[in-house]
């Protein structure tokens, strides 16, 4: 199947699929030059369906390693390895630094990106933006990090001192997440979504319908749609759960379920 048609199969349009054109792109160069080569940042639903893209295409899994930077990145790379190299052989494209401010200037993750793309960078070529009260630690692909290291000295009316940082250096926010026990009817998607968006069934699945909900960062309209344990259900506007658990039905024949709700 030529890509074209690859890509005509998951429906894309716009920015995703030209994202997962460069994917494959980018493993047909690995291949073909028989060297190391690596994608732009790939958002949560661009890597899931570039996994399943490349399954597609019969490439190994072996063939290729995500990375974002640390463990945990939400913003990865796909980086394809030649025949001849072993992933902890590559050479990351990931670059990290530190813009360092003062705790008073309050800065969010929404000054730093935005100051980011004024400098006319690219989304794609930024990872994720980790948050601390005086410092916001930023992965970037290489030839991005040299130019923000000479040019990005401020976010919003605050002055910034940048320099590169190791990654065992990054400041990682501790996850927040609280649990919440539940029973449903079923684990339909539309019936945990209610319970994980704390939303009447009815308005839960109009919410899935309106194409606003992802499962496993792939856009899914269909409320009947059966969850399993480990799937995650974000929705913009509401936030995102995993379901964690799934238990054995109650006395009143109801499923037990637990999730992980992000805060």
């Amino acid at each position: 199947m030529d890509k074209g048609a690859l890509l005509d199969r998951f429906g894309l349009t716009g920015e995703d699929r030209l994202a997962l054109a460069k994917v494959l792109d980018r493993a047909e160069q690995a291949d073909s030059r028989n060297i190391p080569t690596s994608t732009d940042f790939l958002s949560p639903q661009q890597r899931s369906l570039a996994v399943e893209l490349l399954r597609l295409a019969g490439i190994s899994e072996s063939s290729y390693v995500l990375q974002g930077g640390y463990e945990g990145a939400e913003r990865q790379v796909i980086l394809f390895l030649p025949d001849w190299m072993e992933a902890e052989d590559a050479e990351s494209p990931i670059r990290c630094l530190r813009a360092e401010f003062r705790e008073e200037e309050k800065l969010t993750h929404r000054d730093f990106l935005g100051s980011i793309l004024g400098l006319g960078v690219v989304r794609e070529k930024i990872g994720d933006i980790l948050v601390a009260p005086d410092s916001a630690d930023l992965l970037a692909l290489e030839g991005v990090a040299d130019f923000l290291l000479q040019s990005w000295d401020s976010a919003g009316r605050a002055k910034l001192r940048v320099r590169a940082i190791e990654p065992d250096n990054l400041h990682i926010p501790a996850v927040r997440r609280r649990e919440v026990r539940d029973t449903v009817s079923s684990l339909r998607l539309d019936a945990v979504a209610s319970s994980g968006f704390r939303l009447a069934r009815g308005k839960a699945a109009a919410l899935i319908e309106s194409g606003k909900v992802q499962l496993n960062w792939r856009e899914c309209v269909k409320p009947d749609k059966l969850l399993e344990a480990g799937d995650v259900v974000s929705a913009r506007g509401f936030g995102k759960f995993e379901l964690s658990e799934v238990g054995g039905p109650t006395r009143k024949g109801r499923i037990s379920i637990v999730l992980q709700v992000y805060v």
